[in-house]
């Protein structure tokens, strides 16, 4: 990213803004992180002078027309005025078509900003290392990614072709107004000089204002997550009360900052009007009592009354467009500074391919913090040999699924390294470490889509008869052959049509196509009833065949069945073996197992 976007010193994980930007800052910032707006950097300019070409044509043939064709002892001149009349027709003719087409280059050029922007900030939250995730919220990045590139889209669809057009406008206006009349230009000056200062104070007020917005809109969108996400808790333990409150209180602040930044739109609403109004009475008065003294035609006054009122519209429009401008300035920014979030996983551009088959894996002197200084893990080092079953034990926030996100890459560790078939994982093709890794998380998070679609994401590419075989392989045919529509029954959102021990089968299916050379399990047969259990325990060990399997285990029947446990407690192994020489050994695994046993098992082992 930029040093112009670096420098806007954002943290968009925190919702704040360390040091807020000025408006230039911002646009400098914006403009030099979006190539697509500096390609269409022409058409706006061309769009600027032609329109202002465009309304310059009614005041200079009006002038025109009342110094030349009806001034004079012969009387109207008929010829000159009707000359006058159709060239100025076909100019505006013209100048309309290429205002017109101008005006749809701009849209063009704006749409493919702001689809460049959803793509980027899309992918590079993907990117990012799952410790940025883990200290987000949902809702802040869920803003980015939509409500704050609305404030753009919003802005792009009026207010930046506005601020074009009435550039140019007030430009070429005050120039001809000067060359008409320096005095009445002088004028014009002064009586608009006011209104800059005010602006500026107003401008400052409003971005702050503007940018606090856009912070109470990421918390209610977080609120909002959280609540829908959460509804069957909230109802299940009566909790519809509080979750409302805290849900209103969170759009309530969202007023008040709304209410704050329109504010100052109230104020640059009227101001505007007035300097509009006053302008064209000066410039009416004047014109009028010193026309002689001047020099003033009727013609010249007309025209300069015509452009104070083109200087004067734009003028009456600045609060709305400054309005809309600084929130989209604040949401732009909210933008950057997550676009300069760095990204710490960094793929090599030559990466080494892992090797075929089960794959052994090395963890040396890994350290490991989700918050700079607040590790989780601690010199952590581990050697499992390829094709080996193992399981993962502690107690939650010991490190052990820290450990698992490692191992597949979502994050990389501060100090030591993390090497799959002797090769560290930072120097693996992506593409190598997506085919050998495969994670299956707790949840079995599936796409709204079916369940064969589903299982084909796990090998791209994959026909009907490669899910059909993924199923046959984990003795998963006749469970299938069970749903409504077979392969083809629809999972719903987030797989919520299926049981949660369902969603871990398909879960499964999709990680037997992958082939993969290392499998990561997140306890797969947590939460499920004993049915499932069986069944997913018979396709677990059919999955596991011939791989290096790591299992982060919560119930401890998934450690009986490994080859080796390794026991993890506040982020450091304090533990490793078999499980029965670990079960009789007193240590933290013992007091875990013993622990486990009395909860399941009613005491007995």
């Amino acid at each position: 990213m930029s040093d112009a976007v670096a420098q806007l010193d954002v943290d968009p994980f925190s919702d704040d803004l360390v040091e807020r930007p000025g408006a230039m800052a911002l646009l400098r910032a914006g403009v030099a992180a979006t190539p697509e707006l500096r390609a269409g950097l022409g058409t706006a300019i061309a769009l600027s002078v032609a329109n202002a070409a465009w309304r310059l044509v009614v005041p200079i043939a009006l002038q025109q027309v009342l110094d030349h064709g009806l001034s004079g002892s012969g009387g109207v001149d008929i010829p000159f005025v009707l000359w006058a009349s159709a060239a100025a027709a076909v100019v505006v003719v013209v100048l309309t078509v290429v205002v017109q087409r101008l005006t749809m280059a701009m849209a063009r050029v704006a749409e493919d900003v702001l689809y460049a922007l959803r793509t980027r900030t899309f992918a590079h939250v993907h990117r990012l290392s799952i410790a940025a995730h883990g200290e987000s919220k949902t809702g802040v990045l869920v803003s980015r990614v939509t409500s704050d590139i609305e404030t753009l889209a919003q802005f792009a669809t009026w207010g930046a072709v506005n601020w074009t057009v009435s550039s140019g406008v007030l430009v070429v206006s005050l120039i001809t107004m000067f060359i008409y009349s320096w005095q009445l230009g002088v004028l014009t000056v002064v009586v608009l000089a006011p209104v800059v200062p005010i602006m500026i104070v107003v401008q400052r007020r409003q971005l702050i204002a503007y940018d606090t917005l856009r912070n109470r809109v990421g918390d209610t969108l977080g609120r909002i997550a959280e609540t829908v996400s959460g509804v069957r808790v909230i109802r299940a333990y009566h909790h519809s009360e509080n979750a409302r409150g805290d849900l209103h209180g969170a759009i309530g602040e969202q007023l008040a900052a709304q209410l704050r930044a329109r504010f100052f739109f109230s104020i640059m609403f009227p101001m505007s009007d007035l300097f509009g109004g006053l302008l064209l009475a000066v410039i009416a008065g004047a014109g009028l009592y010193f026309a002689g003294s001047w020099g003033l035609t009727a013609g010249v006054i007309v025209a300069c009354l015509l452009l104070a009122n083109q200087l004067a519209q734009p003028i009456a429009e600045i609060g709305e467009v400054l309005d809309q401008t600084q929130t989209a300035l604040a949401g732009w920014g909210k933008i950057l500074g997550l676009l300069d979030q760095p990204i710490d996983v960094i793929e090599p551009t030559a990466g080494l391919a892992l090797p075929e088959g089960a794959l052994g894996v090395a963890v040396n002197n890994v350290t490991f913090s989700y918050l700079p200084g607040q590790p989780v893990l601690h010199d952590v080092s581990l050697e499992i040999p390829a094709g080996t079953t193992v399981a993962i034990v502690g107690e939650t926030g010991s490190g052990k699924t820290t450990l698992s996100k490692l191992l597949c890459r979502l994050a990389d560790p501060q100090l030591g390294g993390v090497f799959l078939g002797g090769i560290d994982l930072r120097d693996v093709d992506p593409a190598s470490r997506h085919r050998a890794i495969r994670l299956v998380p707790q949840d079995g998070f599936l796409f709204d889509d079916t369940v064969a679609a589903n299982v084909a994401l796990g090998r791209p590419g994959a026909t009907r008869s490669d899910v059909e075989a993924a199923f046959a392989a984990l003795g998963l045919t006749e469970w299938v052959a069970q749903l409504p529509d077979g392969a083809e029954t629809a999972v719903g959102e987030r797989g919520g049509a299926l049981s949660v021990g369902e969603r871990q089968l398909v879960a499964l299916a999709r990680a037997q196509l992958a082939d993969p050379g290392l499998l990561l399990l997140d306890e797969a047969t947590s939460n499920v009833d004993p049915e499932t259990e069986r069944v997913l325990g018979r396709a677990l060990a059919s999955l596991s065949k011939g791989r290096t399997t790591i299992s982060v285990a919560h119930r401890l029947s998934t450690a009986e069945a490994a080859e080796l446990v390794v026991v993890f407690d506040a982020g450091r192994i304090v533990e490793l073996g078999a499980h029965a020489e670990l079960a009789v050994a007193g240590g933290v695994y013992e007091r875990l197992y013993d622990s486990w046993v009395g909860n399941t098992r009613s005491g007995t082992a």
